[in-house]
């Protein structure tokens, strides 16, 4: 069988994969696949995603530059949650979330408020052009 035949894809042909950081083991942001996006991924050594909004595939770092190097592909018990172990390239530290942040999980909900205790690395308007 197919190895992408034995995943559990939802109603829309999606899978939710989350990136974690290959050597802090930082969780750097969460996103969706179709099986397209998680066979280039797997032929590339490259995250891509689709992007729902967009209705496309979404090669990480196309338009930032901050480009996701793919070590590992690994799949939850269920067979219906991807986790990706990368490396964040192209800003040092690595910046995963469109806010110019190193992980896109930077809020703490402290005192029943959401708080961004994460520093925004890079200016998302010089990233976002």
């Amino acid at each position: 069988m197919d190895w992408l035949e034995q995943l559990r894809w939802d109603e829309k042909g999606l899978i939710p994969v989350i990136a974690q950081e290959k050597d802090t083991g930082d969780v750097l942001m969460f996103a969706w696949m179709n099986r397209e996006a998680l066979q280039k991924t797997a032929e590339l050594g490259r995250a891509v995603y689709f992007s729902r909004s967009r209705g496309k595939l979404w090669f990480k770092g196309e338009e930032s530059g901050h480009v996701q190097t793919v070590h590992e592909i690994r799949v939850d018990c269920d067979q219906d949650v991807v986790l990706l172990k990368i490396t964040q390239t192209g800003h040092h530290p690595g910046i995963a979330c469109h806010t110019g942040r190193h992980s896109c999980f930077f809020s703490l909900l402290r005192d029943g408020q959401w708080q961004a205790i994460d520093p925004v690395l890079k200016d998302p308007a010089s990233i976002y052009k």
